[in-house]
């Protein structure tokens, strides 16, 4: 107890002393990653009715999901190169502007391939916003509050889903579930606040002003394979694939709530969405304790085992619905908590030259192999064995 309070009066020091522009960066990159987040929600949300509009089988809808999930993890770690060629802001803004446009349009998606198109550039472009700002937000952060600032930022994640569902539910019984899509487009003009108000960080203009000087070569993910980085390189994707496989198959929560459990569309993502907003204060307790209580390394260990854990209490031991979202919380909580350790854990194996690089590499294509793998495999075991042994045998 005495060591929690020596914690954490040392970390209100330090961040009593942390300068505005940390603070302003800060505030920019966990906004624009949360309306990024919130985007990405919606089409989880409505995966029960696109299958029906579209004709999908639950193993089609797997099978859907995982390829759009590879191919824009693809198009991610490229927008990772480009972003350590040309810089921070310019690449985030790009990615703001796009992500809105392609979601929206997914409302008038008129089949199964366009949908597919739009849903892949629309989530790599999103996608694209974590592994940049968490690195925008690392090259900002005073060194000892890093992994207290990066970890965090990644609330923006559970936050995205929990506002859309304060939304989401208003529009689709007004209008409609293809306009909750729509929703996306509210949030175009903060573009104009990343264009007006976000800076480059000094480490990054550093890099870029000695690569100009030495007429040094830019990077490329092939450079993540050099042998100084290659065997870190590939244990932290291991890691984190492995890592996001056992909790990409909660994408289908939603589907599962609705098409298992007999709840309607509001109550079950209602319910999604509460959890989410509680699994953010997950995020905020595993950067703490990764950076001020016990390494990284020790609270990624902790943090998954509680998670997985809850997640099964709720799969097999909860009866009603108290206590399915009493283990629900407990579970995104510290399973998706557990990514504000990783995210930074990463970061911080690179330097500012291959930074963002490689926390699209190991990082993000990483998290989309994972979020689309894991659903696929449940899907596939869903028919032959039901939505419990698939979440067990898939996530558990």
């Amino acid at each position: 107890m005495k060591q929690l309070n020596a914690s954490g009066l040392g970390a209100v020091r330090m961040l009593a002393q942390v300068p505005a522009r940390t603070w302003k960066v800060f505030t920019i990159c966990l906004i624009g990653v949360t309306f990024a987040n919130l985007d990405h929600s919606l089409f989880t949300f409505v995966l029960t009715e696109i299958s029906e509009k579209f004709g999908w089988s639950v193993a089609e809808r797997g099978r859907y999901i995982a390829i759009t999930f590879v191919i824009s993890g693809l198009l991610v770690t490229q927008i990772g190169v480009l972003t350590d060629r040309i810089g921070r802001r310019r690449t985030l803004l790009g990615a703001t502007l796009l992500t809105p446009i392609f979601v929206a349009a997914m409302a008038w998606a008129p089949n199964t391939l366009i949908l597919l198109v739009l849903r892949t550039l629309g989530f790599g472009a999103a996608g694209a916003q974590s592994p940049i700002t968490v690195t925008t937000v690392i090259e900002e952060s005073p060194p000892r509050l890093r992994g207290l600032f990066s970890g965090v930022l990644q609330i923006g994640f559970p936050l995205g889903f929990f506002l859309a569902s304060l939304m989401v539910p208003f529009i689709y019984s007004t209008w409609g579930w293809q306009y909750i899509f729509l929703l996306a487009l509210l949030f175009l003009p903060y573009g104009w606040i990343i264009y007006r108000y976000l800076e480059e960080p000094e480490a990054w203009l550093k890099v870029r002003d000695a690569r100009k000087a030495t007429n040094a070569k830019h990077p490329t993910t092939r450079d993540l394979f050099a042998p100084v980085y290659r065997r870190r390189t590939i244990l932290l994707f291991i890691g984190q694939f492995l890592c996001v496989f056992a909790f990409g198959a909660t994408i289908l929560l939603t589907a599962y709530f609705r098409e298992s459990k007999g709840w309607d569309a509001e109550l079950a993502i209602q319910t999604v969405g509460l959890s989410f907003g509680v699994g953010a204060f997950g995020y905020v307790a595993a950067a703490f304790v990764g950076e001020f209580l016990t390494s990284r390394r020790n609270t990624i260990v902790i943090w998954c085992i509680l998670g997985g854990l809850a997640f099964a209490a709720m799969i097999w031991l909860t009866n009603g619905y108290t206590q399915i979202v009493l283990a629900f919380c407990t579970m995104t909580f510290f399973f998706y908590g557990s990514y504000a350790v990783v995210a930074t854990f990463i970061a911080e194996n690179f330097p500012s030259e291959l930074r963002a690089t490689a926390t699209t590499f190991s990082g993000a294509l990483a998290v989309n192999l994972g979020l689309g793998l894991g659903p696929l495999v449940l899907s596939e075991i869903i028919p032959i064995a039901g939505w419990e042994w698939g979440f067990t045998w898939s996530a558990v």
